[in-house]
């Protein structure tokens, strides 16, 4: 448990407020610490962004299947709204693991190039906040990383990639049906997704290949900085990429969480990931108090 008055109980504190696990509440120093309270204390904390949609009103959420799939492999979700560069600051060296979510397209400016006429650019305040949320994520070198859709994409442009920005386009020979109509209201569309032989994806999930739902017309073109793809389609389009030289940082276009029995053992291994990082950054702040 953390120390009473420490700035680590202060920001537990205040990070509450935005946790949407109901079954946790932060234990404070003098209360009868029951043996769930203890247990739910050291799950480790994990940061998703959010989608920012509308003017009047303006709204900021995200689907609920993000956050099951998070709190099932027994992690907390803290929802991270865009906010200051500081305020990241402050609020990320105290997460365990960054999920970010799927969404509308980043604007191929990000990367050097115009929109295609089929593109549709998410909400400013979103991208921006996303490109310094994964950038200050992946700049420390311990922080598991997990990007679901445009996440896996928001990856490849911060680390100096680029996108197809239109698949149905740019490969109008593909029989593989990336995205489906109205995806979101009625279900994704399901395609194979094959991972490539000796990736850390491939280990994890334990198979070859699996229908994976989905719902993208963009991919990853030019892979970032230290990333490898570690999945594809039968057309070629890169399903998945990862850092071969990081515990955990792993990018995936498909939708795992609408499939969570199926890539259980992905969510798991990522929240294992930040409860290892988690684990070190406590003897941390114990040192420093």
């Amino acid at each position: 448990m953390y120390k009473s008055g420490s700035m680590m109980q202060r920001l537990s504190l205040a990070l509450g407020w935005l946790l949407v696990s109901g079954l946790w509440q932060p234990v404070l120093a003098g209360d009868n610490e029951s043996a769930a309270a203890v247990e739910a204390s050291n799950k480790p904390l994990i940061g998703i962004n959010c989608d920012v949609q509308g003017e009047k009103p303006r709204k900021i959420g995200l689907s609920h299947l993000y956050v099951e799939a998070v709190q099932k492999a027994g992690g907390i979700a803290v929802l991270l709204p865009p906010m200051a560069p500081a305020d990241l600051n402050t609020v990320l060296p105290h997460l365990d693991g960054v999920l970010m979510i799927g969404g509308d397209d980043y604007p191929p400016a990000l990367y050097g190039e115009k929109p295609h006429a089929s593109v549709s650019i998410m909400d400013k305040t979103r991208s921006d906040f996303d490109m310094a949320l994964v950038k200050a994520a992946i700049a420390q070198k311990d922080m598991p990383f997990l990007g679901i859709c445009a996440g896996c994409q928001a990856l490849n442009i911060g680390t100096g990639g680029s996108l197809i920005q239109d698949i149905p386009s740019h490969r109008p020979e593909s029989k593989v049906m990336h995205a489906s109509k109205d995806g979101w209201q009625k279900g994704f569309n399901s395609h194979i997704v094959d991972f490539a032989e000796g990736s850390k994806l491939s280990k994890i999930l334990g198979h070859k290949a699996a229908s994976e739902p989905t719902s993208h017309h963009q991919c990853v073109d030019k892979l970032g900085q230290g990333l490898k793809a570690a999945a594809s389609t039968a057309d070629g389009v890169v399903e998945a990429v990862e850092m071969p030289d990081r515990a955990f940082v792993l990018g995936v276009q498909f939708h795992p969480e609408r499939a969570f029995e199926r890539n259980q053992k992905l969510f798991e291994e990522f929240v294992q990931s930040a409860r290892l990082r988690q684990s070190e950054r406590l003897k941390g702040d114990a040192k420093k108090e």
